[in-house]
C-alpha cells in the first residue's frame, strides 16, 4: 500500500498545470489533475470528508486557489473556518448567510452582466429554469413532454418581458403578482374595480412603447411616414426598428391570446409550476440574500483569491436553501467560463460535500469544459443512488454516467452500497493472473500433473471496498481509499490504494 506523501509548497511553473500538489508514492498527483475534477464516493463514518476531502481543501487553499463552497450540513461552515484559518486565507472568506452583511442580487447582476436587453431576458430564463428543471428532477416530477417545457418557457419569458417593458427592472415581487392575475378566457375586468398586477403592468408596458413610437416618429421626415401609412408597412417598420415595440407584440399575442385560450387544467398545471417557484424566492432567507439587496460581492470575486460560501445548509434549509444555492452555482459557472485564461492563471475550485444535492442539468456541459476554464470541481457523496434519487431516479442513469464521466480521478472510500463498489471494481477493470491448477488419479496407479494458464479476474473486488479503514484513533486517524486516475501513465495500473491522514497539516 502505497501512503500519501504532501507537498509542502506551491510554486510557479512554466508549465502551471504540472504543478506538483500531492505525491501518490512515484506518481505528481498535478494542478492539471485537480481541474479535471474529483469525486469522492464513501459510506457514512468513512472519513471521505475528514480524509480525502479535508487534504484536498487545505491544498487547495494553500495553492491560493477562490473557490465556491456549497453546504448540505450546518457544521461546514465551521470546517472551512478552520481550513482558511490553518492556511492564512480566513480573510478571503465571504461567508453568505441570513443576517449578515453579504447579499447578491441576481436580477441585478444578470442585468448588469447582459450585452443587450433581449440577453437579459433569456440570460434570466435560463437561470429560473435550471433551478426549476433541478428541483423537479429530484422529486420525479419532471416531464419529458416538450409541450410542458416550451409552455413554461414562453410564460417565463414573457412575464419576464412585460416587468422589464413596464418598469425597466425585473423583480421577484412583480412577477409574482403578475402570474398571480392573468387574464382568463371569457372573464371581463369590472373598469370600475381596481386594476390587476398585469393589468397595470400590460397598461404601462404599453404606454412606455408608444412613447418610443413618437420618439421614433419625431426623427423620421413627415413625407415618409406618410409613404409607410399609404402602403400599409408603418407598424412594420416601426417594430423593425424599435425592438421594444416587436417585444410588446409578442407579449400581447401570448397573453391575450394563446395563453388564454389554454385548456383551464393545462393553464393552471403552468402556472403553478411558475408561481409556485417565485413564491418561494419570496421568503427569507432567499428573498433577502438573493433578490432584494444590493449586491456587496459578486461570483468574479472568486477570481481574485475569495472564497464564497453559502451558508444555507440543506439539513436547516430544506428545499429554499437547495434551491437557492443551485442558482447561485449556476450563474457562478457561467461567470467562470467566460474568463480569460493565461498560462499563469490559478484554478478556481467548485466544492460540494453531500453533492446529491446540487446538480441541475448543465453540470457535464460544464464540467467537460473545466480543464479549459481551470475550473477544479470536488463532488463528495456517498453512493451512486444519491444521485440517481437526484437525477430522476433510474431514467436519470445516463446523465448520472455522462456527469461523472467528465471527473478524472475518482475516490472510493469504504462503502457497503454493492451498486458504487460494483462500479468501482469494474471502473478500476480487469488484469490477466497466472492461474495454476493440479489433479491427482489414482486408478491403478498414482499420477499427478499440473496445468497453467491466464485468467481474467477483477483487480479489486467489490467486497474489498468495505473492508477499508475508516480512521478515528483505532485506526491512528489514518483513512482507506482506492483511487482511480484517468489516463495516468506514470502508474503500474490506474488505481492505487492509499492512506489520508485526518491530522494532516499544510
Amino acid at each position: 500500500m502505497k501512503t500519501v506523501k504532501y507537498l509542502f509548497f506551491f510554486m510557479a511553473d512554466p508549465d502551471y498545470l504540472d504543478t506538483p500538489l500531492i505525491q501518490f508514492g512515484k506518481m505528481n498527483w498535478t494542478v492539471r489533475n485537480a481541474v479535471e475534477g474529483v469525486q469522492i464516493f464513501g459510506g457514512i463514518g468513512s472519513g471521505k470528508t475528514s480524509g480525502s476531502g479535508r487534504m484536498l481543501a487545505l491544498k487547495y487553499l494553500k495553492a491560493g486557489f477562490g473557490g465556491l463552497v456549497l453546504t448540505a450540513k450546518p457544521d461546514e461552515i465551521e470546517h472551512w473556518i478552520k481550513y482558511c484559518i490553518a492556511t492564512s486565507r480566513r480573510k478571503d472568506l465571504i461567508i453568505v448567510e441570513p443576517g449578515k452583511k453579504h447579499s447578491f442580487n441576481f436580477f441585478d447582476y444578470e442585468i448588469e452582466k447582459s450585452p443587450d436587453k433581449q440577453a437579459i431576458t433569456e440570460n434570466i430564463v435560463e437561470v429560473l429554469k435550471t433551478v426549476l428543471n433541478a428541483s423537479e428532477a429530484k422529486e420525479g416530477g419532471h416531464c419529458d413532454d416538450p409541450f410542458w417545457e416550451k409552455a413554461l418557457d414562453m410564460l417565463i419569458f414573457n412575464v419576464i418581458d412585460l416587468c422589464r417593458l413596464a418598469y425597466q427592472k425585473i423583480s421577484v415581487q412583480q412577477m409574482y403578482d403578475i402570474v398571480q392575475t392573468l387574464p382568463k378566457a371569457g372573464v371581463v375586468h369590472d373598469k370600475e374595480q381596481k386594476k390587476t398586477a398585469f393589468e397595470e403592468a400590460f397598461e404601462l408596458a404599453m404606454k412606455n412603447v408608444n412613447q418610443q413610437f413618437n420618439e421614433w416618429s419625431f426623427t423620421q421626415k413627415p413625407e415618409y411616414l406618410e409613404k409607410l401609412k399609404e402602403e400599409g408597412r408603418h407598424e412594420q417598420v416601426f417594430l423593425k426598428e424599435v425592438h421594444d415595440g416587436r417585444i410588446f407584440k409578442f407579449v400581447d399575442e401570448f397573453f391575450n391570446g394563446n395563453f388564454q385560450n389554454l385548456a383551464e387544467r393545462t393553464r393552471s398545471i403552468i402556472e403553478f409550476s411558475f408561481s409556485g417557484f417565485l413564491f418561494r424566492l419570496l421568503r427569507n432567507p432567499v428573498y433577502d440574500l438573493f433578490c432584494s439587496r444590493v449586491s456587496t460581492f459578486s461570483p468574479e470575486k472568486c477570481l481574485k483569491g475569495k472564497i464564497i460560501l453559502i451558508n444555507l445548509p440543506v439539513k436547516l434549509h430544506h428545499k429554499i436553501g437547495r434551491d437557492s444555492q443551485i442558482m447561485f452555482k449556476y450563474i457562478w459557472q457561467r461567470a467562470m467560463e467566460k474568463r480569460k485564461i493565461k498560462p499563469d492563471t490559478k484554478p478556481i475550485f467548485l466544492w460540494a460535500d453531500e453533492a446529491q444535492h446540487f446538480l441541475h442539468e448543465h453540470d457535464a456541459e460544464y464540467q467537460a469544459t473545466a480543464r479549459s476554464s481551470r475550473l477544479a470541481t470536488v463532488y463528495i457523496t456517498q453512493n451512486l443512488p444519491n444521485y440517481y434519487a437526484n437525477m430522476g431516479g433510474r431514467k436519470g442513469d445516463h446523465h448520472v454516467k455522462s456527469f461523472l464521466g467528465t471527473l478524472a480521478t475518482k475516490i472510493f472510500h469504504a462503502n457497503a452500497d454493492i451498486e458504487t463498489n460494483n462500479y468501482a471494481s469494474e471502473l478500476i477493470g480487469d488484469d490477466f493472473r497466472l492461474d495454476i491448477g493440479s489433479s491427482v488419479t489414482m486408478a491403478g496407479q498414482f499420477s499427478s500433473s499440473k496445468s497453467k494458464s491466464l485468467k481474467s479476474d477483477k483487480e479489486v473486488h467489490p467486497e474489498e471496498f468495505s473492508q477499508l479503514k475508516t480512521g478515528g484513533g483505532l485506526n491512528n486517524f489514518k483513512v482507506e481509499a482506492y483511487i482511480h486516475f484517468q489516463g495516468e501513465t506514470s502508474l503500474t495500473n490506474n488505481y492505487l490504494k492509499t492512506r489520508f491522514d485526518q491530522k494532516f497539516k499544510p
